[in-house]
């Protein structure tokens, strides 16, 4: 008969929305090792019962400048030193247990630093069995008694079993009993003494609610994944003279039968499951059987002696507990040969080797090469992990990096959601381990936040449950009625005897008529009172029933509600984390533009103050120019006020001296119509005030007669600097005695900065008509100053004033037609003198001939 196959089942796809979205996080727990000398000093306190704390040791803090940190963290459970392999068992590894005979997926590994105790926690020791000794024996505790004979689930190579019938089931029974070296174990055989202390558990440990009408078989495997290959630990090699024989050391071995095995290759089946092809899957019916297999490989396992650890592990140990259900038929005698209904679960436990540094472990050669492959390989584990959290954390879809490592590449389907995960981190206290111990925490803190999907409960099968006793309970009914015979014959009385020895005897019939009448009796009371309960006890049934059916339609009233308030939820749940999305993506928007705005803040406050000192340096030059005007200002007004002064002085000079000359003229002219006369005039009557005057300004007298004078330059101030002659084209040129003379000076018609830039000294010469009709003629003096943008300017400082006129204003009498009439008739006599005269003297202030002297020559007019 050609065999029925199964498969692993794969989750099924469903909708959005349903169960299988519901989401459990890693579980994550600490155990704490107890140290090996109580004098060590240590770095890890357990606070209570979910939080460590580590503090920087003491050598540490040395190196570091005794900077000292104490760091706590939290996981689902800690477990402290005190702690016994049964505690750490029934927190961690019941719970997978009990999902793998309920047709769930589990994996559990270790992880930890070399020597922090993960072996040890694994396997145990001799008297305190580990965690797979205590998950083997609670699994055969559940499905002892319901499970398959050998041989009727067959393993092959693509993941998936075989059924067989009983038929095929036997003659694959005999066939391998036939054989001459048995290939798979025995549960009848001895216990290897070895490690008979380990699997001897003596708390009796059974999963709950496990299905009477299916029936189960164990598959055990086991491979290690060293220098990232994977080899089975479980194949047996046949002896090879040719090929190098080594032991279990990876160093060469003599008179063994064992050479290195092949490595194996990872295959994806049809499911997208990975799977080790072409490893060793045994069949076990026992704890003992199972372990033993599991001791012949671990024999095999590459272990060596480091600094650090002297059996330390140099690989990825992984042991795999196969369960395979399969409901029975209808009868509930055989195997259903249904593919469909078969459900394959699978338990992983993985003892990862330490992380380690080599600079602590001395490690060289082999050693060396092997903590750089487990070291990677961790590192692999760690970064697929953060990947993980970041998706979920961040709504990203980054690949996550699980084919860089065979560890990895191998378990990626749980992350997927294809069973539970649970980690133990394994810790050493002692303060040598500080700095890997902390790596180790913070991974598994990031492990904590991954969260892995819920598989799908799967229905086996839809047949009617109590299928395994119905066949064990035929005939059993009429043994009951005989039974119920029997009491009902013990509580009737007993009857009398029967035996009539005498014809005439009248006694025994009379008594054995009342026995059997009362007998009667108490069947017919009996038959009533069992019917009056009967009737009793369906009345109960019936109203059991209508309270059931009542209970059901409240029940799936308020399922019903329940649901719906779910599916509104889940709803509002996907409108909530679409909105955080948005957020999130607001927030990192508003993050950069607040970045953005930052900058511009820092460059709009540096080219502030870039300002303020610009403002501050023009306050300064301001502040310095205000001074030097107001010293300008100052000193301008102390030189216009000595100006005034002076000016006020000649005025007043100026006006003595016209009086004077008055009263000189006035006797030149008597003298002259009288009897003219060559002698100097005196002035007896004016010589106080000439005595008064001569104090201010010695200057000689002024003579009658006009001197023969010679023609002289007015010379300037500053005749040392370098001058601007300014004069504009339309200055009209002066027949004045007195012309301004200029040395070393630069004359233009128009001013331009050329010239001003090669001289200290402007002058403007300005012509204007007075209001007498005579030209006037202004000199207008200035500095020059270089300007801060590289020009001049010119600051204005004096004026003189060269002017001509003609003597005590002859003008408008000569413009007068008719003269007054002289009553002493001197009229003619003013007119010859006028005409007489044609040289006026006048008296000026400043002049070098005396105060103020300037020399007139005018032509005598004609009358007409």
């Amino acid at each position: 008969m050609k065999p029925a196959r199964a498969k692993t089942p794969r989750k099924p796809l469903v909708k959005k929305g349903s169960q299988t979205n519901l989401k459990d996080p890693v579980g994550v727990y600490c155990r704490v090792r107890p140290l090996s000398f109580p004098d060590h000093e240590c770095c890890i306190e357990v606070i209570n019962t979910t939080t460590v704390q580590l503090h920087t040791p003491e050598g540490y803090r040395l190196i570091r400048s005794g900077d000292y940190k104490e760091t706590q963290y939290s996981f689902k459970q800690v477990f402290g030193t005190h702690t016994t392999q049964k505690e750490l068992f029934d927190a961690v590894a019941s719970p997978l247990v009990d999902d793998l005979i309920h047709g769930k997926n589990g994996l559990l590994f270790t992880y930890g630093v070399t020597g922090s105790g993960k072996t040890h926690t694994m396997i145990g020791s001799p008297g305190e069995g580990g965690l797979l000794p205590r998950c083997l024996n609670m699994i055969f505790n559940s499905i002892g008694s319901f499970q398959a004979k050998r041989y009727v689930f067959k393993s092959n190579d693509r993941n998936s079993m075989d059924i067989q019938c009983e038929v095929d089931a036997l003659l694959e029974r005999q066939k391998r009993e036939a054989a001459p070296i048995p290939k798979t174990p025995s549960s009848k055989r001895q216990v290897d003494p070895e490690f008979a202390d380990m699997i001897n558990v003596q708390e009796f440990c059974k999963a709950e609610e496990v299905d009477e009408d299916s029936v189960y078989g164990a598959f055990v495997s086991y491979f290690e994944i060293y220098n990232n290959y994977i080899y089975d630990l479980l194949e047996e090699v046949p002896f090879d003279p040719i090929k190098p024989k080594w032991n279990s050391c990876s160093t060469p071995a003599k008179n063994t039968d064992f050479v290195l095995p092949q490595s194996k290759m990872l295959r994806e089946d049809k499911n997208h499951n990975m799977y080790v092809a072409g490893c060793t899957e045994v069949e076990v019916k026992s704890t003992e059987e199972a372990f033993e297999v599991f001791w012949r490989g671990q024999k095999k396992r590459r272990i060596a002696n480091t600094h650090l650890n002297r059996e330390s592990s140099r690989s990825h140990s992984v042991f795999n507990i196969k369960l395979v259900q399969a409901p029975l038929d209808a009868d509930g005698d055989n195997v259903l040969q249904e593919k469909e209904q078969i459900t394959i679960s699978q338990l992983s436990l993985v003892d990862l080797a330490g992380s380690e540094r080599t600079n602590r472990t001395k490690a060289e050669g082999n050693r060396l090469r092997e903590a750089g492959n487990i070291n990677q390989s961790l590192m692999t584990l760690r970064t697929c992990i953060e990947v993980l959290r970041e998706n979920q954390m961040y709504g990203t879809n980054k690949m996550v990096p699980y084919r860089d490592s065979k560890l990895t590449h191998l378990f990626k389907n749980y992350f997927d959601g294809e069973g539970k995960v649970r980690m133990i981190v394994c810790v050493n206290p002692k303060a040598e381990d500080y700095e890997e111990s902390l790596q180790v925490m913070r991974f598994a803190e990031v492990t904590q936040e991954v969260e892995v999907a819920r598989p799908v409960e799967k229905v086996i099968c839809g047949l009617t449950p109590g299928r395994r006793y119905r066949n064990q309970a035929r005939g059993g009914p009429i043994g009951d009625e005989l039974l119920v015979a029997d009491v009902v014959l013990q509580s009737f009385p007993p009857l009398p005897s029967c035996e009539i020895l005498d014809i005439n005897d009248e006694q025994t019939l009379p008594r054995l008529i009342e026995a059997l009448e009362k007998r009667h009796d108490l069947r017919q009371m009996m038959i009533d009172e069992f019917n009056k309960q009967a009737n009793t006890f369906k009345a109960l049934l019936q109203e059991f029933d209508n309270a059931v059916a009542n209970k059901e339609n409240y029940i799936q009233g308020k399922l019903n509600e329940k649901e719906k308030l779910i599916s509104g939820q889940k709803i509002e749940i996907e409108r909530l984390e679409k909105k955080n999305k948005t957020l999130e993506y607001k927030i990192e928007i508003l993050e950069k533009t607040t970045t953005i705005y930052e900058e511009d803040k820092r460059n709009l406050q540096q080219e502030l103050e870039t300002q303020n000192q610009k403002l501050q340096r023009h306050f300064s030059d301001k502040r310095r120019l205000e001074a030097r005007l107001q010293g300008m200002v100052t000193e301008t007004s102390m030189k216009w006020q000595k100006e005034c002064e002076r000016r006020v002085a000649a005025t007043q000079l100026e006006m003595q001296n016209k009086l004077w000359v008055k009263d000189e003229k006035l006797k030149q002219l008597k003298a002259i119509v009288t009897e003219p006369k060559t002698e100097k005039p005196e002035r007896p009557s004016r010589e106080r005030d000439r005595e008064k005057v001569t104090q201010r300004s010695v200057s000689p007298a002024p003579v009658p007669t006009a001197p023969p004078i010679r023609v002289r330059h007015r010379r300037s101030r500053s005749a040392g600097d370098r001058w601007v002659d300014h004069k504009p084209a339309s200055n009209v040129q002066t027949e004045t005695v007195m012309q301004p003379h200029v040395p070393h000076a630069i004359t233009v018609s128009v001013a331009n900065e050329k010239a001003l830039a090669k001289c200290e000294k402007y002058m403007l010469t300005h012509q204007e008509l007075a209001s007498d009709g005579e030209i006037e003629t202004k000199l207008i003096k200035g500095d020059v100053f270089k300007t801060r943008g590289g020009g001049q300017s010119v600051q204005f400082t004096d004026i003189e004033t060269l002017k001509q006129e003609l003597p005590n204003g002859s003008r408008k009498r000569r413009s007068a037609t008719v003269a007054p009439a002289q009553p002493d008739g001197t009229e003619s006599e003013w007119t010859d003198v006028e005409t007489r005269c044609s040289v006026a003297v006048e008296m000026r202030a400043g002049s070098q001939l005396g105060p103020g002297y300037q020399h007139h020559a005018q032509p005598k007019r004609k009358k007409p």
